[in-house]
């Protein structure tokens, strides 16, 4: 509320609801009844659906002001283009209210829904608030009221609600869809082949509802897979219900079964990608090493299948079978299971006979080696190479030559696995290895629970580094002759490992 002059009218937004004049609350038609003007937004016909919701209080002594858009599709000659053109009317239809604001008069803006959710009013509200004194009445918005006729709750317990105009370009619709808990979709209409497209490709089709004209006549409500895209209406939405009272899948269709491998980076949510959460939500099962399941939310209907560490292939053979009785099946793995990690062991034994007609799928996720090297600066900026140090699946002889053979290439070297407490000795070894082949005051980042409440990522030089300090949770970058390590005045030590070599001069 501004200290606007008493001389001068009191603007309301008005917020009407979804269309049920009933559903109006007793504030809106207050302020309704004490306006001198009625201003509503309008296509170029004149009919306003805000109008004819409060039709009902409004006074033949009242003014009536239609703010009619200039168009309605994004086709336009203005030289600004669509945005352009809807900024030139904003400006215009402000000026027209605030000339009555000036002269005295109380202005009611007339918005269907909430005035603050993607309604008209907020445009004006953003141009005028500052300078009068404005009050701003909730209404019911399209999303509780497409609720309420499903019969159905959005939210519930831990779950999040997503709102998505559907307007967005459909790769970002179906990103968003799959890392929703619940979701409406706004603004149907031309959008909804595309809409129902995304919900298809994130997984989400099955579980969508349709909602039109809710609270108004000619409502109509069903599965979303069964709407002619030709009937609908930009008065719809497509929602995506609590899932809390979801059920374990009880008589599956073999024919949906699938397998998918999924990354969750190093330390859980923040370093999931949306497809990754969406695939981890839409599965039956989860299937995977305990600490890495529990990174994973808790979700009604879903079971999980904890186990050890060292039994990537039986774990990966329950997933298939668990996929080949009809069931949805993550293989959760820690960073990239294309990395060390999960994606190996899943199709190595997909590759069976017995499993070759169940679909698998791996999903990408953030390397601990990029983890690391972004934390650190860039160290990875260069050629590099990956290697584990540990030998319970290959040969320490085969580490040491691809150790010495990367090192005399001048690579840098992402080290995984370095120790845990049955291996102590191999990072010693490496360093002595390195050290015949890389300087002394070569940069080292030692990187440890990345992403994680223990985390701590520090730059030393090759010969300071210590074996008693490097666990399996720590992953090791050693710089090639060519990796910078620089202090900077904020404390920080950051390395980089240039694009250019200096003999040749290219990229």
């Amino acid at each position: 509320m501004s200290n606007a002059p008493s001389q001068q009218g009191k603007l309301y937004g008005v917020g009407l609801g979804p269309g049920d004049p009933e559903l109006m609350t007793m504030a809106a038609v207050k302020a309704i009844a004490s306006a001198d003007v009625i201003a509503y937004h309008c296509a170029r016909h004149g009919r306003s659906i805000a109008r004819s919701i409060a039709a009902e209080h409004i006074r033949e002594e009242q003014i009536e002001e239609r703010l009619m858009y200039p168009l309605t599709v994004e086709t336009t000659d203005h030289p600004g283009g669509y945005r352009g053109a809807l900024d030139d009317f904003y400006a215009e239809a402000a000026a027209t209210l605030a000339a009555h604001l000036d002269a005295g008069r109380t202005v009611a803006v007339l918005a269907e829904g909430d005035p603050m959710f993607y309604g008209s009013y907020q445009h004006m509200h953003k141009r005028l608030a500052d300078r009068y004194e404005t009050t701003v009445i909730p209404g019911v918005t399209s999303i509780s009221a497409a609720a309420a006729r499903l019969g159905q709750p959005l939210c519930e317990d831990k779950e999040t609600l997503t709102v998505i105009p559907g307007t967005l370009p459909e790769d970002e619709l179906s990103a968003r869809i799959a890392a929703a808990d619940s979701a409406v979709v706004m603004k149907l209409g031309r959008t909804f082949t595309k809409v129902r497209a995304a919900l298809e490709s994130s997984g989400r089709l099955d579980d969508a509802r349709y909602v039109e004209r809710a609270f108004m006549d000619g409502e109509r409500t069903g599965a979303l897979a069964d709407i002619d895209p030709a009937s609908v209406p930009y008065f719809s939405v497509a929602v995506l219900p609590s899932r809390v009272d979801a059920e374990p899948v009880a008589d599956p269709d073999p024919a949906r079964g699938e397998v998918v491998v999924v990354g969750t980076g190093p330390a859980g949510a923040p370093w999931l990608t949306p497809e990754s959460r969406g695939a981890l939500a839409n599965a039956d099962d989860l299937v995977g090493y305990t600490t890495y399941i529990a990174r994973v939310p808790e979700r009604p209907g879903q079971v999980r299948h904890g186990s050890d560490n060292k039994v990537e292939s039986e774990r990966a053979e329950f997933a298939l079978d668990l996929a080949r009785r009809g069931h949805r099946v993550a293989v959760v793995s820690g960073g990239d299971p294309g990395v060390f990690a999960m994606a190996t062991a899943v199709l190595e034994v997909a590759s069976e006979d017995r499993y070759s007609g169940i679909p698998v799928r791996v999903l990408p996720g953030v390397t601990a080696a990029n983890a690391a090297a972004a934390k650190a600066g860039a160290p990875l900026g260069h050629d590099y190479a990956t290697i584990s140090l540990s030998d319970r699946l290959k040969p320490w002889e085969v580490i040491a030559e691809r150790l010495r053979t990367a090192a005399a290439a001048d690579l840098v070297l992402a080290l995984y696995n370095p120790g845990s407490r049955s291996r102590t000795w191999q990072v010693g070894k490496a360093r002595e290895l390195l050290l015949e082949l890389r300087l002394p005051d070569t940069p080292v980042v030692l990187a440890r629970d990345v992403g994680g409440p223990e985390e701590s990522v520090r730059v030393i030089r090759l010969a300071d580094l210590d074996p008693e300090v490097v666990d399996m949770r720590t992953l090791l970058i050693v710089g090639s002759s060519q990796t910078q390590a620089v202090a900077r005045a904020d404390g920080r030590t950051v390395t980089w490992t240039p694009r250019r070599y200096p003999d040749t001069g290219t990229v």
